[in-house]
């Protein structure tokens, strides 16, 4: 189907035109129309799929139906992570750049001032990560209360990251009546449990089978020691002459460590995580762009919402404890119609993990043992540390209310207010 046959207004097929896109992604298909009607969706997309457009263009349209010249906050986005939350809002302004929105974006690890100047001109759209715009709630630099469409973008990340607290704050200060707007790669019991709570009799888009692993991309698994997966990772990135790697560590120590090894390889490497500045973050995502940068080193978070065209290699150095976010990474590639490789470099601890990952897929991935790095049979699986960061939502909570009750019996804490939120929300940054 074509855009021009979903209903959309001049001005954003005008947009549409611009930016080269004619056919509509199915998710698109389905979502705008609905959305347009005032309907409360709640969507299973994966990332790739063209969701964004999904819910900016008919946000955008339904936002010029009702025109306010005093340009209060009509429309919230938020969103789980800073990159992500840029990349929408570079959208909302492509689609309405003939039309006189404003979009704001807020996300912490930047000047919280330059984020409330804007907000005094006025703006129509804010795209926001949950942790600081609760700094500026709380700061009374934002009114809610003319909020009209709420979106959740990437829902299941934010459960995962432990926004939901943060999310129904937000929710108790905007008004009632309103569109809700609610997009996640999975549909788990809590997702559904919080569609039940947001969501007025919404209608249900799923685009692809649940928990199905993104087409287009060839898996493949190397078994081989845990000593000797650098080395092997340097061999295939020169053998193979990749030019834009995507590696993925379990923390960010790793990933640190992991970037200084294959620069001292020859293979032009940075790492990204929540504990990067987001200059730094945002400068090692431009240069991997560009290809200044020939292997960029990322922890699940700090890539979750990545946009990168074309990207053809997406390697777990480490696998995730979290089958699900094995999706999430192989998802980063085989977009806008590519093909993609997907390739983990498997030592004997992480034998569950696979098994846990495949039993997802329900189905076995490739494994091909590369000449020269057979895996030592003498070596036996130890048990893979789980580290603070990579603990399942439930543990990560359960760590946080344990936080929270030292607190209160009288446990000192030195960082109160905006600068206690600001960190928080790099830490959960990944």
């Amino acid at each position: 189907m074509l855009f021009n046959q979903l209903g959309l207004s001049a001005e954003l097929l005008r947009a549409i035109d611009e930016k080269g896109y004619r056919q509509a992604t199915p998710i698109q298909q389905q979502a705008i129309p609905l959305v347009l009607e005032g309907r409360d969706i709640l969507a299973g997309a994966q990332t790739g799929t063209g969701k964004t457009a999904g819910f900016a263009l008919p946000l955008l349209q339904r936002l010029q139906l009702s025109p306010d010249n005093r340009r209060s906050v009509r429309a919230l986005i938020l969103t789980p992570t800073r990159e992500l939350a840029a990349q929408v809002a570079e959208s909302i302004r492509d689609y309405g750049r003939h039309t006189p929105f404003r979009t704001a974006v807020i996300f912490g690890g930047v000047s919280i001032n330059t984020q409330i100047a804007k907000l005094k001109k006025g703006v129509d759209v804010v795209v926001a990560t949950p942790g600081r715009l609760l700094d500026h709630m709380q700061q009374k630099t934002i009114d809610l209360s003319k909020i009209q469409i709420l979106v959740l973008d990437e829902a299941d990340r934010m459960l995962d990251m432990g926004f939901i607290r943060d999310i129904r704050k937000i929710l108790k200060v905007m008004p009632k009546e309103r569109q809700n707007l609610l997009f996640s790669a999975t549909f788990s019991k809590e997702i559904r449990r919080l569609a039940a709570d947001l969501l007025n009799a919404p209608t249900e888009i799923q685009v692809a089978a649940r928990n199905t692993a993104v087409e287009r991309v060839r898996q493949i698994v190397h078994p081989v020691d845990k000593r000797r997966k650098r080395e092997l990772l340097s061999h295939r990135i020169g053998k193979e002459n990749w030019k834009q790697v995507l590696v993925f560590t379990r923390t960010k120590h790793g990933a640190n460590r992991l970037a200084g090894q294959l620069t001292a390889d020859g293979l032009n490497s940075v790492a990204i995580h929540g504990n990067k500045t987001q200059a730094a973050r945002t400068r090692a995502l431009r240069d991997f762009k560009a290809g200044k940068v020939r292997v960029m080193v990322a922890t699940d978070i700090a890539a979750r919402g990545l946009d990168i065209d074309r990207l053809p290699h997406v390697v777990n150095y480490e696998l995730p404890f979290v089958p699900e976010d094995y999706l999430h990474r192989i998802g980063r590639t085989a977009r806008a119609g590519q093909e993609g490789h997907a390739v983990s470099l498997v030592c004997v601890d992480e034998q569950k993990l696979l098994n846990d990952i495949e039993r997802l897929l329900k189905c076995e991935i490739e494994k091909e043992i590369v000449p020269g790095y057979e895996p030592d049979s003498r070596i036996k699986a130890e048990p893979v540390q789980i580290g603070r960061s990579q603990r399942p939502t439930g543990q990560r909570q359960g760590a946080r209310n344990g936080a929270r009750k030292k607190r209160k019996t009288g446990t000192p804490n030195h960082h109160r207010g905006q600068r206690q939120r600001s960190s928080g929300e790099q830490r959960r940054a990944g």
